[in-house]
């Protein structure tokens, strides 16, 4: 099972929309995805359908009342779920400040539950506080979506520090696997001096005893597209929404990147790239 925190602490730059159209490309592909909303805006549970009520069991009883991820989890789609989130998760900041441990609750209640699953995707809020830090301790890999514009490579270092720290004191199998170009325009100039400072800066780490040493730019772009903007409102994935457009095909790119596999020669999203096996949950 491959465990993974996709994490910014810069909001607006696709998080949210990555967790969800990656994890519902990856479902497409026959793998078995549940995704942790851990952002109390609840924005990916949103994006899937579900109404951030505040009455309904969510991520803060996991993390606060050691509720276990079965009871919380929801079925949305073949091989989906979801651990929702709701505005409480934001008392959990504060709730959970005196706790001894707090920062490996959703590790140990990750390796308690029982339920297979290929992809464990956690959408993290803009921020590094505990809830993240309970991401970061709980994953195996960190994926960091990216605009590519030089403000956003400003909060870079402070995001890989925390990394590194995490995986120094708490947590040394954490590593950055890559980076993900979100709202790419590709022919502009600004976006290509980015991406070849953001390679060089990887580059010049793969000596260092850090996190990133072995981290990449992925090669699927996620282009600009209105159809990514419109899907949350829909309560869809990408794949729900609008299956032919450029985001659709991205992500799909993206997902099978992750699988270390290879496009299929008919990219539309509309063509089923694996026979799709309904999970029991």
């Amino acid at each position: 099972m491959r465990r993974i925190a996709i994490l910014n602490q810069k909001g607006g730059v696709g998080k949210t929309t990555t967790s969800v159209n990656l994890g519902a490309a990856l479902a497409r592909a026959g793998k078995r995805v549940c995704i942790l909303d851990l952002d109390p805006q609840a924005h990916a549970s949103t994006h899937l359908g579900i109404e951030p009520d505040g009455q309904s069991p969510s991520m803060y009883e996991v993390l606060i009342d050691n509720t276990p991820l079965e009871e919380v989890r929801q079925h949305v789609d073949d091989n989906l779920s979801i651990v929702r989130s709701d505005i409480n998760l934001a008392a959990a900041e504060v709730e959970l400040a005196g706790v001894v441990g707090r920062e490996v609750i959703l590790r140990d209640l990750l390796q308690a539950d029982e339920t297979a699953f290929d992809y464990i995707l956690m959408d993290c809020a803009p921020s590094l506080g505990v809830l993240t830090l309970n991401a970061l301790c709980a994953a195996s890999e960190v994926f960091i979506p990216l605009q590519p514009h030089f403000l956003a490579l400003h909060g870079l270092g402070k995001l890989l520090e925390t990394t590194a720290l995490v995986a120094k004191r708490i947590n040394p199998q954490v590593r950055v696997t890559g980076v993900v170009l979100c709202m790419c325009e590709t022919n502009t100039r600004l976006a290509q001096e980015v991406e070849r400072d953001l390679n060089e800066f990887l580059e010049n780490s793969r000596s260092n005893n850090v996190p990133w040493n072995q981290a990449r730019v992925f090669a699927a772009r996620i282009r600009r597209n209105i159809k990514l903007a419109e899907a949350p409102s829909f309560g869809k994935s990408i794949f729900g929404y609008a299956p032919s457009c450029n985001g659709a095909e991205d992500y799909l790119a993206l997902a099978m990147e992750v699988m270390g596999e290879s496009m299929p020669k008919v990219v539309s999203a509309k063509v089923a790239i694996a026979e799709p096996v309904s999970a029991q949950y």
